[in-house]
């Protein structure tokens, strides 16, 4: 029973389904309860979809702590942005000698933007960033060119989802169990005649060692992702939440995230309004310029035959 059961588990998996079929075909092997540890090659086989599924996983989430790190330190348009908020922020408290004349801010106030008004109430702080942003910064402001100056909210959303520490525990456990089946492999190969070796061992070597090699390229990338997520925290000179020791990605990227998603709703719909600004402007520039277009008149020969009948009939008639 547990064997045919495995049998069955094991057949949807692509790295493993044609050398499962192969174990298993009447054509070409005895039934599976006369090939010696069954149950460890099938054990071995199924870790394989296990392990990619498990470091793919991980890539994954590494790589989203990454992206959005070197965009907030790298990108110019990022610290255009935090500039601009700033200098607005120093111009609004401009008669307060404590507050107006502020070197930074703290990331905290960022979803709190929105709230910040104008005196008609009709537009707040990130409205006006955004506006004079697009139309002081951004050239191409309107057209197709125009790229979105911060990281994705999305990408801050996701970001956000992701722990430090269950991401290391996670490497850890792939480590763990990639050692464990490097072991039941050497015990399947050690208790199978040489005629039942192939293509087991020959497979099942070449993973072990793609899986080694990939696991200690995210292991790598995990620590370099950390790194960069602790820059960026000093960079910003982001505090622990309270009670807590350090700064979470959960905490940092939820800010961002609520502040970009604020910026990019109104950075689509001014940049709607520029594109439809520039083409009125284009369509007076145009009905400008043919108004203005004088008719051009040739000059006519008086030798050219159509002139010598013209004047002609224009004596005939006045005689």
């Amino acid at each position: 029973m547990f064997e045919l059961a495995v049998t069955r588990e094991v057949s949807h998996i692509p790295l493993a389904s044609d050398y499962m079929s192969r174990l298993i075909s009447e054509d070409i092997t005895p039934p599976p309860k006369h090939i010696p540890d069954f149950s460890g090659r099938a054990q071995c086989i199924i870790f394989q979809s296990v392990f990619f599924d498990g470091i793919s996983s991980v890539h994954r989430k590494v790589e989203i702590i990454s992206r959005v790190c070197k965009g907030l330190l790298d990108c110019s348009s990022v610290k255009e942005v935090i500039g601009l908020v700033l200098a607005f922020g120093n111009y609004m408290n401009g008669g307060n000698r404590t507050r107006g004349q502020a070197d930074g801010f703290g990331l905290e106030i960022l979803p709190k933007l929105k709230d910040v008004k104008s005196r008609d109430n009709r537009m707040s702080l990130v409205d006006y960033v955004v506006s004079y942003y697009l139309r002081n910064f951004d050239k191409n402001a309107g057209t197709d060119k125009s790229i979105f100056p911060l990281p994705e909210p999305q990408d801050f959303f996701l970001a956000s989802q992701v722990k430090f520490e269950d991401l290391e525990k996670d490497v850890r456990k792939l480590k763990r169990d990639l050692t464990a089946c490097e072991k039941n492999v050497e015990k399947v190969c050690a208790n199978s005649l040489e005629e039942h070796l192939q293509p087991f061992k020959e497979k099942m070597g070449a993973f072990i060692s793609t899986a080694q090699k990939e696991h200690t390229i995210e292991d790598e990338h995990l620590k370099a992702a950390k790194n960069s997520f602790q820059d960026m925290v000093g960079y910003f000179g982001v505090k622990p939440k309270s009670g807590e020791a350090e700064v979470a990605p959960s905490y940092i990227f939820m800010l961002w995230y609520e502040f970009c998603n604020d910026f990019k709703n109104t950075w689509k719909r001014e940049s709607k309004n520029i594109s439809k600004e520039r083409l009125k402007e284009a369509q007076q520039n145009v009905s400008k310029i043919t108004a203005e277009k004088k008719v051009e008149t040739k000059k006519i020969n008086p030798n050219s035959l159509k002139e010598r009948l013209r004047q002609k009939e224009a004596s005939v008639s006045s005689s």
